[in-house]
């Protein structure tokens, strides 16, 4: 009889014992994302609903748990440097989400390429995927490329008889490189750049750039600044009498331009996500659900309704349950073997809806929208309004 307790006090322990391996082996297979956003400081209007949407990301792909690490870089590059090498070297990121601005993704860049980890960058920059690099093989845009939207501007511009444009921008990545691709679209469609200025994102005046636009007698003038920063010029603009045709880029895109702009971004008129229009979008395009589900589910945790921004890190949640799958048939998570195998996977994804667009990457194409990433909008009586 005691022989025989023995033996199960014995069949029991090696239960527990193989029972924790089993535990150990479920936390060493377990995925770590980390989540740079930046919901302080002048780029708040585009962190604060990326950092909300982050509880909205799967917890669980396939048979592995998946666990965030947030961090507020609060809208500074240094900062954003000392996040990224942090959650890097001590939570051994498998990926990394964020951050939201151009000049701090450009500033993570380089240690997220020499750690290997692939890079979800939710900002509005092109210049993070283009051109290609050996560095940027590493980043992947959830956020529509410069072109396809100033595209968009440019066929309006042209069709509305504008002649000549002022560019007025950040100074800063974002900003330069808007000037770039922007000027070599409009020059062959017969748009002449007649001024460029710039502003900081910190600035709270900009009067003698805005003088320098007026002078320069354009037609129409292109802001080119994200989140909250957008506001500024043109309301500068607008009290020094300027009438002429406004125009935005998608960093315009969130509840704070018309708060904070009222009457005076009245007719301006931007290119940017579907969701802003929403109930104007017809149902059979293939975003209009999958933007409605995360905007409910959004609003039903956060009391209210997200700028387009968050549907961009919730779009990394999307991309990371299409790869996470084919990268762990490869190689198991916490290993470089299954970071190159995600970013490999990555680089492939093929036709994936996502809120604001579908997905289609390739080795050069580190966005992959195409026309279906962005309507023409208005803002009309202090609203949002398809431009039909």
């Amino acid at each position: 009889m005691k022989h025989a307790r023995l033996s199960a006090l014995r069949v029991a322990l090696a239960a527990i014992v193989a029972a924790g391996l089993s535990s150990a082996a479920v936390v060493q297979a377990q995925v770590k994302v980390g989540v740079l956003v930046s919901a302080t400081g002048p780029t708040a209007q585009v962190g604060i609903p990326q950092r909300n949407t982050v509880p909205l990301l799967p917890t669980r792909i396939g048979d592995l748990s998946v666990e965030y690490t947030t961090l507020d870089d609060a809208s500074d590059t240094t900062a954003s440097v000392t996040a990224a090498k942090k959650l890097i070297a001590e939570q051994n990121i498998d990926v990394l989400i964020g951050p939201p601005g151009t000049p701090n993704a450009m500033g993570v860049l380089p240690f997220i390429a020499e750690a290997g980890v692939p890079m979800l960058s939710p900002t509005g920059g092109a210049i993070v995927v283009l051109p290609m690099t050996e560095q940027k093989k590493w980043v992947f845009k959830t956020t529509q490329n410069d072109d396809i939207i100033a595209e968009a501007l440019i066929g309006h511009m042209v069709k509305v008889g504008v002649k000549t444009v002022a560019l007025f921008g950040t100074n800063d990545p974002y900003g330069e490189n808007w000037h770039k691709v922007f000027s070599a679209m409009a020059e062959p469609k017969g748009l002449k750049v007649v001024a460029s200025e710039k502003f900081n994102r910190t600035d709270t005046s900009a009067t003698g750039q805005g003088l320098r636009v007026i002078a320069s007698k354009p037609d129409a003038v292109l802001i080119t600044a994200p989140g909250g920063p957008s506001v500024l010029p043109q309301v500068t603009l607008y009290d020094q009498g300027y009438r002429g045709r406004m125009y935005q880029t998608h960093g315009a895109a969130l509840p704070d331009f018309l708060r904070l702009g009222g009457k005076k971004v009245e007719g301006t008129v931007l290119a940017a996500s579907l969701m802003l229009v929403l109930p104007e979008i017809a149902d059979s395009n293939p975003s209009k659900k999958i933007a409605t589900d995360y905007i409910a589910a959004y609003e039903k945790i956060n009391g209210s309704k997200p700028a387009t921004f968050g549907a961009n890190v919730f779009d990394a949640g999307l991309l990371l349950q299409r790869t996470v799958p084919i990268a762990a048939a490869k190689a198991k998570p916490g290993t470089r073997e299954f970071r190159v195998a995600l970013r490999d996977a990555l680089e492939n994804v093929k036709d994936l809806v996502g809120t604001q667009g579908v997905y289609n990457m390739t080795p050069d194409d580190h966005s992959g929208f195409d026309q279906r990433g962005r309507v023409l909008i208005t803002v009309k009586d202090g609203n949002w309004t398809l431009l039909k």
